[in-house]
């Protein structure tokens, strides 16, 4: 990690502290300010001007102390740095300090986190105590100017940051949105191609123990596999969902090419033949793409089971510099009378067509070649790599 990665990890690490201990960020937040308005005290006074007292540091340290509760209670926090300013100013001839840190940071805070009626009330104090205070001050229109200045910048960069936290706020919502989206997908897979697998396999049991009762004993076996099989990947998507609280399982890998011809066994045992190939040089496909080739294969093939009726099935992979095509045929009823769901893109094929889309690529759906059987392919876009072989 380079050291702007560090930085940005140590300040992403600061944040979540503070976040989880806003005490301890006001206290500090105050001490940082107690420092600022010390500096006058410690710097050396000119011999015509008294010496500053320890009853005037003592009062700017009254003057501070409200900040601790600053989001907590941000209009009765101005009210009480008003009224101990008014009296710093009134009654101790102390240090003047250059700039008005207390109220700068209260009208921040007002300006972050209260509702618009106390942003109201806060700028009509302002405008009463701002010249009041400049009056009892110096008399200038340059202490007033610059005065009326600073405490808008103040207010402004409250209500930027605030804007800036909703907007970061619809975003991790918007994430959380596509993450339980994408759990949602996958469950959606695992659980339409194991049952329909399990439900094909079933339906021909009966037949099977009566005619060839060792193809009965291979179809129960083959029930348990996918069963089992299910239930691992399962798992997997239950321990994303409860990753980060206690006791929470590991993250397993997500599946990928090198996983599709079990995925293809599996299948062969349901009845239908399928075969798979692959051409061009095969490469070593990023996480994210393979776990989604292999996802869209276990669709396409969910599909066939459930609606085709058909006897065979080819999955092809071809690798060419730049982009993966997947394509899947069967010899099935296509796309007639019978499939008008499956052709018009029913829940598995939107479910395909929107893995393409989340890595870039384009998925088609129709009739197969010289319109036997139905065909889906699947263009996807891969960083070119060294070949891995075959």
């Amino acid at each position: 990690m380079d050291v702007r990665g560090k930085i940005r990890a140590r300040w992403e690490r600061a944040r979540t502290w503070g976040a989880a201990n806003p005490w301890a960020v006001d206290l500090g937040i105050a001490l940082l300010v107690q420092a600022a308005m010390t500096m006058p005290f410690v710097v050396p006074r000119p011999p015509e001007i008294e010496p500053a007292t320890w009853p005037a540091y003592g009062l700017t340290t009254l003057t501070v102390l409200p900040l601790v509760w600053r989001r907590r209670a941000p209009l009765a926090v101005l009210l009480a740095i008003l009224a101990t300013s008014a009296l710093y100013t009134l009654a101790i001839e102390g240090p003047g300090q250059p700039l008005p840190y207390t109220g700068l940071v209260i009208v921040y805070t007002i300006a972050l986190v209260s509702p618009p009626w106390k942003r109201l009330a806060t700028a009509g104090l302002l405008v009463v105590a701002v010249p009041t205070s400049v009056r009892l001050n110096t008399q200038s229109a340059r202490e007033l100017t610059f005065s009326l200045f600073v405490f808008a910048a103040a207010y402004v960069f409250g209500r930027l940051q605030d804007a800036r936290q909703r907007a970061h706020l619809v975003e991790a919502e918007r994430a959380a949105a596509r993450e339980r989206a994408r759990i949602a997908r996958e469950m959606h897979d695992i659980l339409s191609h194991a049952v329909s697998l399990m439900v094909v396999q079933a339906e021909a049991g009966p037949v099977a123990v009566r005619a060839a009762p060792e193809r009965a004993e291979a179809a129960f076996e083959a029930i348990s596999e996918t069963g089992r099989e299910a239930m691992t990947q399962l798992r997997q998507m239950l321990g994303l969902l409860r990753e980060g609280s206690e006791g929470a399982a590991p993250r397993e890998p997500q599946p990928d090419l090198s996983e599709l011809p079990d995925l293809v066994r599996r299948v062969n045992a349901s009845g239908l033949k399928v075969a798979y190939t692959t051409e061009g040089g095969v490469r070593a496909l990023p996480t994210a793409t393979g776990a989604g080739v292999y996802r869209i294969v276990q669709e396409a093939l969910t599909n066939v089971v459930k609606h085709a009726g058909a006897r065979t099935a080819e999955v092809r992979l071809v690798h060419e510099d730049g982009v993966v095509q997947i394509t899947v045929t069967d010899d099935g009823r296509g796309s007639g009378p019978g499939t008008a769901a499956r052709a018009s893109g029913g829940h598995g094929l939107l479910g395909i067509r929107e893995r393409a889309a989340a890595h870039g690529g384009t998925a088609t759906a129709g009739p197969g070649p010289d319109g036997r059987g139905f065909e889906v392919r699947v263009l996807l876009p891969v960083a070119s790599t060294a070949e891995v072989g075959r």
